[in-house]
Parts: structure tokens; sequence; C-alpha cells
């Protein structure tokens, strides 16, 4: 009898677990019909890029973005929209850089762009003997005997053999993040980086630099991979100290800004204690229109909680969509948001997805914490007929990260990463670049996965 009704609850248990997934697959494909069928994000996007453009932080533009982001979610009709305030650097390009490479009578113009935080040239430029180095290294070999007085050019590219090009983004970016400072330890006077891409072309990136107040602050630029190879190859055909280089650039840090993050929130009906967010930073460099970084993100994240509002589904949890400021020069958004969560005791965060990898084509979901992915592992069959084959362990993201300290599980949307650094701060990450559908699809991977967690919790 015992076993006969072991059996019995076995069968029924099997029943009800096999009634929910079916349940689930229903509602994440309503998820998917909307947004393919009346999404809002890519007109959304398209606003943000193309009436707006750069979103640097204390910029107009940056303004601007949160007052049209604010008024849009507004229109939604979500239980709560609110701007949190956060004080945030404001450092501005000035006028369009110059460069050139000069060997004897030769002067070839190359395109440069000052790295974000550097300080200005003087006001005629600057022109020096460039050293060549492949990394922070090699700095300390040569010593200041070699380096004092020179422009140092920092010359290591993506490694392209990482399958995942932010494995190989991470492997070069210290000569960009420390780089100038450490040459400036050597009595540089000047910091030319490679550009961060695997692309080949005449597009330089920007991004964020950071000094030590212990060392001189030496003017640092970004150099295109086509002007990296051009610098490179005179350099070996004519030697050390045969190639020099000028270069012009007017950037300034002004004083502090209030700025805000930006916050829309469905209540949860069972659990409104445990809160649930998607999110992207809304502010973006100033030498294109920030549309995959991280203006997808933005617009995915907000769609992410409206479809859920407009198809009528009634979270467990309570959902929000939080648009960061100042992710690129100063994570202030990410940190004052953790900042302010960490005070109120009533809640607890209990996930956050970041969408920071651009609006291509869904791939994967990483997961940071280890227990929670073998729960998440389960939904995997749900995800599958929209393209995403895993949920992986993997990295949450730069604007969530302050959130770790609080249990938070960190999650990271990850799609297709092959061309995200073709465009990544530069003057081509335009609204063009955008596929409607990839933009879409992500949206829609977001808002199913924040409803699986609403229902069904974390761990």
């Amino acid at each position: 009898m015992i076993k006969y009704l072991n059996t019995l609850f076995l069968i029924a248990t099997s029943f009800a677990a096999g009634a929910q997934q079916s349940s689930r697959a229903s509602q994440i494909k309503q998820i998917y019909d909307e947004v393919l069928l009346r999404g809002q994000c890519y007109q959304t996007l398209d606003y943000l890029c193309n009436s707006i453009g750069g979103r640097l932080s204390g910029s107009p533009q940056a303004e601007q973005a949160v007052n049209y982001m604010f008024a849009t979610i507004k229109n939604y009709g979500f239980d709560t929209v609110f701007l949190q305030p956060v004080m945030v650097p404001h450092w501005v390009r000035g006028a369009k850089e110059k460069a050139a490479i000069v060997q004897g009578k030769q002067r070839i113009e190359v395109p440069i762009c000052a790295l974000g935080g550097s300080v200005a040239t003087p006001k005629n430029g600057i022109e020096a003997e460039v050293i060549e180095v492949k990394s922070i290294a090699e700095l300390k070999t040569l010593g200041t005997e070699k380096l004092s007085g020179k422009i140092v050019f920092f010359n290591r590219p993506m490694d392209p053999t990482f399958f995942h090009t932010g494995t190989a983004y991470g492997g070069a970016g210290d000569q960009r993040g420390i780089g100038p400072a450490e040459a400036a330890r050597y009595g540089a006077i000047g910091v030319v980086v490679r550009s961060l891409t695997l692309a080949y072309d005449d597009n330089p990136h920007t991004g964020m630099t950071r000094y030590n107040d212990s060392l001189p602050k030496i003017p640092a630029c970004a150099i295109s991979t086509k002007g990296a190879e051009t610098l490179s190859n005179l350099i070996k055909n004519n030697g050390t100290g045969k190639v020099r280089m000028y270069f012009k650039q007017q950037c300034e840090t002004l004083p502090d800004v209030l700025s805000y993050n930006v916050v829309a929130e469905i209540r949860g009906s069972e659990r409104p204690d445990e809160i649930i967010i998607a999110g992207g930073h809304l502010d973006s460099w100033d030498n294109g229109q920030g549309a995959h970084d991280d203006g997808a993100g933005c617009v995915q994240s907000i769609e992410a909680l409206r479809l859920i509002k407009v198809l009528g589904l009634k979270p467990k949890r309570t959902l929000r969509a939080v648009l960061f400021m100042n992710e690129e020069n100063g994570v202030k958004g990410g940190n004052e948001y953790a900042r302010v969560a960490a005070l109120d005791k009533s809640t607890k965060h209990i996930a956050a997805i970041e969408s920071d990898a651009g609006g291509f084509t869904p791939r994967a979901f990483g997961v940071e914490d280890s227990m929670a992915m073998v729960h998440f592992k389960s939904w995997e069959e749900l995800f599958k007929p929209y393209g995403i084959e895993q949920i992986r362990k993997g990295w949450g993201g730069t604007d969530i990260s302050p959130l770790r300290p609080q249990g938070t599980v960190l999650i990271g949307y990850v799609p297709d990463s092959q061309r995200y650094f073709d465009y990544h701060h530069t003057e081509i990450d335009t609204f063009d670049k955008i596929n409607k559908r990839e933009l879409e699809l992500g949206a829609a991977a977001i808002s199913a996965l924040m409803w699986l967690m609403s229902e069904e919790g974390v761990h």
C-alpha cells in the first residue's frame, strides 16, 4: 500500500511539474510575441540616439536623456517611477583632437581621441620621440633613463584567439586604464594607446583612464588600429629614436554635477520586499550616440518591465528597471543605487540583470552565483526555442556589481559578442548599427528571466 501511494505521489508530482513547465512556456511565448508584434524599445532608442546623442555624465545631453526616459516611462503606467539623485563627474573633451606621426620631413596625420579623464596637452600640443611597449611591466625594464621626456606608445592588441571578445578586451584593458599613470612614473610626457578593438580601421576608441594622484598627470589618447600599425611599422623600419609623434587635445575636468538614476517598478503581489532588477547605463561616451553602449541595455530593461505590465502578468516579487548614470567614467550611479538599497532594511535585492554588451542576437545568460546557476539551469529548455542555448557561469556587470556584498545574485545578459568591440566607445556607435529584431529579442529574453525569477525565486 505504501509503495502504491509513493508511486501515485511521484506521478502527481511529475504531472504538476510538467503542467507548470507548460504554463511557463506559454507565458514566455506571450512575452516574445508581444515584443515582436508591438515592441517599443527600438523607437525609444531611435529618439535617445538621434535626437539626444552622446550622453557623457554631467553633459546637457545626459540631462536630456534623464528627462526623456523619465517622461517616457511614466506613460507606461508602472506602479512607481522615480529619479534617484547622484553626483557625477563632468569631463569635457573639447575641440577635436589632432595628431601626426613625424619621421624626418614626413608627417602622417592619424586619427586619435583623448582618453576619458585625460588632461589636456599644452596649448600648442606636444611632440616627442615615441617609445613602443607591449605591457606595463616593460616600462619598469626601460626605466626613467629611456622613458623620460618621451611619448609612450602602448601597442598590445586584443588577443583574437579568445572566442568571447569581452575576455580579449579585459586582457588588453590595463594599458588604457592605468598605462598613462604608470608611464608618468618614469618621466613620460604623454601616452598613446592602441584602440581596444579587433577591427582594423581608422576609428579610435576612447575609454576611461585613471591617474595616480601621487604622480604627474600626463595627456593620454587612443590611436586607431590602422594608425597604430603605421606607427609601429615606422618604428621597426627606422629604429628607436627616429620616429616622433605630435598630438593636441583640449579636454578638461569640471566640477561634479547633480544627475540621476531613473527607476521604474512593478510591485510584487506576494513578496514585494524581494526585488529583482534589470538595468543598463544611460550615460555614454560623447564621440558617438551610445547605441550599443549602452542605449540598447537601457531600452531593453524598460521594455522587459513594460512587456510584463502590458500582458497583465502579476509578478510575485517586485520588478524594477534601473537606468544607471555614470558607468563609463566613475560608476557613481551603480554605487549610489547599492548604497541606498543597503540602507533599506525592509527590502532585499535578490537578483540583478545587466545588459551592457550591445543589442545583438541573444546567446546566453552569465550567472555569478553557482547555487543560483544550478536552479536557473532548469529553465534552459524554456529559452532554447528563442536562441539562448546556455545559462552558464559568468560575470554580472559593472553597474550591478556594488550589490554583490548584499547577497544579490548577479546576472549578465550575453548577446553575440563578435561585433560589439567594432563600435564600442567610438563615433560609429550609432543607431543605424542596431537591428530592430535583435534588440527586441534581447528585451524579451530579459523579461522572461525576470518573470521566472519572480515566480520561482533564485535558489
